[in-house]
């Protein structure tokens, strides 16, 4: 169109007054034209339900939709005055706001991340903000941000994942039909006992047994009953789904707040403690609460470990070593704990995160067991490689999302 008034606006000194008449209607409806083709854009521009937010070279504010102003919190009175108001401080959730400033300074044209945002109602929403170059007739003119709500991919892919695992719920109810067995077994057999003395009883003038003989019996089924009730519970919390909130998070905060919770309990045992954090700015889909519980058992196991293998061990001799490490490589966050602990013989590693299994007196044989489920949740992976009387080291690994695996290479 500017083309066009540019060619008419040279010629019009060699028109006659008729053509020029005519060519001002042409203009006219042409100017029509595109008013209507304009009216159209912007009505399908604010229909969109992804957020369109144009800024200019400057990332300030030119045009931004209202799904754009709806999922980055950017309310309409801030779109009022927002001439020469950098983008990054329209928007409301901090970590959003950071990612456009350091698409800014470091002059990033191409670029995506995803976000977890809370709600006014507590929920958890999954946002992905993309950017990228805006041209206009052939001439970089700004950047266009574009961002989804991924909520529900990202929810169907926790709940394929969940219906994977129902899978494993087999043989650990088979294993409970089994556990329960003797304990019911029991408790029959010393039942009858006692009804069948109740039973001579009667048919003696209603004489009772001695108090010993009946309570005997009785202890046995009130102590054959709690264990049953210990392994029903055991069990539920074994099968019990993961209530996980999962986040995209940094761990090395949580690394770092779990390590200074057990340093001084380590030191006092003789126990080096030792944080490497060869990577700090990758985040991974995690609960933190659930992240911070397997550190916390990883920990806790190590801490036994070690003072089982120095039980002398004090802040002076310093025989124990503790080390959590994490790096990214191929795509995976990867976390290793270590210990040189007593380690663990081949059958043991073997059966180290099956539902049950302890080598403790006082275990429940469920720790390593939430702590593999936890992992699972977020979507990763769990290792160990245990030599007896030498030490432990447990790797996790964790995928990154797309958009961080761009961002750190």
């Amino acid at each position: 169109m500017r083309r066009f008034v540019n060619k008419v606006t040279e010629k019009t000194e060699k028109l006659s007054k008729e053509e020029l008449q005519r060519l001002i209607k042409n203009l006219s409806e042409k100017m029509e034209e595109v008013s209507l083709e304009n009216d159209q854009f912007w009505a399908i521009f604010e229909s969109l339900s992804s957020g369109l937010l144009i800024v200019d070279e400057n990332y300030n504010h030119v045009h931004s939709n209202s799904s754009a102003q709806r999922l980055l919190g950017i309310s309409s009175g801030d779109i009022y005055v927002s001439d020469n108001v950098p983008a990054w401080d329209l928007v409301s959730e901090e970590e959003i706001s950071v990612f456009l400033k350091n698409c800014f300074d470091k002059k990033i044209t191409n670029a995506s991340s995803e976000f977890t945002i809370s709600t006014d109602g507590g929920t958890v929403r999954f946002l992905s903000v993309n950017v990228g170059p805006l041209f206009q007739e052939s001439n970089l003119n700004g950047t266009i941000i574009i961002v989804k709500d991924i909520t529900d991919s990202k929810n169907q892919d926790v709940l394929l994942h969940r219906m994977e695992k129902l899978a494993s719920l087999t043989n650990l109810a088979a294993g409970m039909a089994h556990e329960i067995k003797n304990p019911l077994g029991a408790i029959s057999i010393h039942i009858q006992l006692v009804q069948r003395a109740l039973e001579k009883a009667r048919e003696n003038a209603d004489t009772l047994p001695a108090r010993k003989f009946v309570e005997d019996h009785i202890d046995v089924v009130n102590e054959e009953i709690e264990h049953l009730n210990s392994l029903v519970m055991d069990f539920l919390f074994a099968v019990r789904p993961v209530n996980a909130k999962l986040e995209l998070k940094n761990p090395v905060g949580i690394i770092t707040a779990v390590s200074d919770f057990f340093r001084p309990e380590f030191k006092k045992n003789g126990i080096s403690f030792e944080v490497e954090h060869l990577e700090k700015d990758a985040r991974i889909l995690i609960d933190e609460k659930l992240f911070r519980e397997v550190l916390m058992n990883m920990a806790q196991n190590a801490l036994a470990a070690i003072k089982s293998k120095f039980p002398d061990g004090n802040a002076e001799n310093m025989e124990g070593r503790f080390k959590i490490a994490n790096c990214v490589r191929d795509g995976k966050y990867i976390i290793a704990v270590a210990d040189n602990g007593c380690g663990m013989n081949e059958e043991t590693k073997n059966k180290l995160f099956e539902p049950y299994f302890t080598t403790k007196a006082n275990g429940t044989g469920l720790g390593m067991t939430m702590v593999y489920k936890i992992v699972k949740e977020f979507s990763g992976e769990i290792g160990v490689d245990s030599t007896e009387g030498e030490g432990t080291n447990f790797v996790m690994s964790f995928p990154l999302p797309q958009s961080e695996t761009k961002l750190l290479s």
